[in-house]
């Protein structure tokens, strides 16, 4: 039986590189100086255009919080329960950080009865 070998899709995994690094709230350059190279590196690896070395994959675990499954491929299964948690809620507020003030007003409101139907039926 041969096995069905997929290739690294590095613009995806640099998507949740910069995901993830915006989540926490870093910077290139904060992330850059963690991982020892530059803040154009982190920008290459973010927009797909560099592959990451074993050794810097390896500090992006790390650094990031999050398994080397989650980068590669997206699998978050491999981040406890807790911790995909905080990084659901910090996906969803960076999300929401170029809202106006009116938007949010409303998202607010939609999300309140959204959570207000779930915890109804469970």
């Amino acid at each position: 039986m041969a096995i069905e070998l997929k290739e690294l899709n590095k613009k995806e995994m640099g998507a949740r590189v910069r995901a993830r690094r915006d989540a926490l709230g870093m910077s290139r350059e904060d992330l850059a100086k963690k991982l020892s190279v530059t803040a154009k590196t982190i920008a290459n690896i973010e927009y797909g255009e560099k592959g990451v070395t074993l050794k810097n994959l390896y500090k992006l675990k790390q650094v990031l919080g999050v398994s080397i499954d989650y980068l590669m491929e997206g699998d978050a299964s491999f981040i406890d329960t807790e911790d995909r948690r905080k990084m659901l809620s910090e996906n969803i507020l960076s999300s929401l950080s170029v809202c106006s003030e009116k938007e949010l007003d409303r998202i607010e409101k939609v999300t309140r009865l959204y959570v207000e139907t779930i915890v109804d039926r469970e």
